[in-house]
């Protein structure tokens, strides 16, 4: 049944005349900010920000603060099931490629940042509201989860994805509002300093079925730690010029979609826990829609199951019982 999965590969360049595919989800970050009469400012005000962040971590040998330039690839990945040359969008990520303006050097950054996924929308939008529909208290299913993590990492180890990347994915995304983050003594020269939860999630849960490792980190200069989800060893697998187009350009995302976190006016503390109503933030000048991204989610978890669950159910349920993820 394995070899019947077939992955395809397509690239997009995130720039400023980018345009959403019909196949992306609306509530993509990189989407949102593609739509509406601002796209082309939003756009190139987005880009500037990220290459602005970059020049500040990396300060060695760029005085003026101009040396690197970020570009972005968005990386959509469809699958076929049945090895017909039918396919569904499953998972769109982002790559990031940097470009020092002073040497004419070009490389690959890391591929992940952003994670994007229909059949996450059909988990949390679909499954568990279906689960807890008239419970007292909320629960989660037992194989929550399960197929969309063989399925990521099944995608990982195939031989689309290791022909065009070298290295594993980093996805950066929010803390989590409902916990509490401790600051602790480890610090590193570019992801800063490190905070530990005080209390797993699903969220945590659910990457953890994808293979995922999790750490926070707080970049200097930053005012909130991330949440970065990796395999292997996040501090030594990467250069630092790679962990920085990372932070340049999830930082940059979160300052626009969660300013109240990440746009705040004072510095997470040694005990710090998100607030997502927190009035003493900054708001960019670029548009973002969010109420529209979360009605929005319900309606591509259901256009999931309609198009994907439903009629490949026998046999997704049968591959994933005999994947060794």
């Amino acid at each position: 049944m394995t070899k019947e999965f077939e992955f395809t590969i397509t690239r997009t360049r995130f720039d400023e005349d980018y345009q959403p595919s019909d196949h992306t989800r609306v509530t993509t970050n990189f989407a949102n900010l593609a739509r509406g009469k601002q796209r082309k400012a939003n756009l190139r005000n987005a880009l500037q920000m990220i290459d602005n962040r970059f020049n500040a971590l990396a300060t060695w040998d760029n005085a003026a603060a101009d040396r690197y330039t970020v570009e972005l690839d968005i990386i959509s990945v469809d699958v076929d099931v049945e090895g017909n040359g039918m396919s569904f969008p499953t998972i769109e990520i982002l790559q990031t490629n940097i470009v020092d303006t002073k040497t004419g050097k070009r490389s690959q950054g890391i591929v992940g940042n952003n994670f994007s996924s229909y059949i996450r929308d059909y988990d949390f939008s679909v499954v568990l509201s279906n689960h807890n529909e008239g419970q007292s208290h909320f629960s989660v299913p037992d194989d929550f989860g399960e197929l969309h993590g063989k399925l990521f990492q099944h995608f990982v180890h195939s031989k689309a994805y290791k022909a065009q990347f070298t290295k594993s994915p980093v996805i950066c995304i929010s803390v989590s509002d409902n916990k509490v983050y401790h600051r602790t003594e480890n610090e590193h020269p570019v992801l800063g300093v490190e905070y530990t939860p005080n209390e797993t999630s699903l969220t945590e849960s659910y990457f953890k079925k994808m293979g995922l490792n999790v750490r926070y980190f707080m970049p200097p200069n930053s005012v909130a730690p991330f949440a970065f989800y990796f395999f292997g060893d996040l501090l030594n697998d990467y250069t630092n010029l790679e962990l920085i187009s990372t932070i340049s350009t999830m930082e940059t995302f979160q300052k626009i979609y969660r300013p109240e976190i990440y746009n705040a006016n004072a510095v997470a503390g040694k005990h710090y826990q998100p607030n997502l109503n927190h009035k003493d933030h900054s708001i960019t000048r670029i548009v973002y829609d969010r109420d529209e991204r979360s009605q929005l989610a319900v309606e591509q978890g259901k256009f999931v199951e309609e198009k994907f669950i439903k009629p490949y159910q026998s046999a997704l349920t049968q591959w994933s019982r005999q994947c060794a993820w």
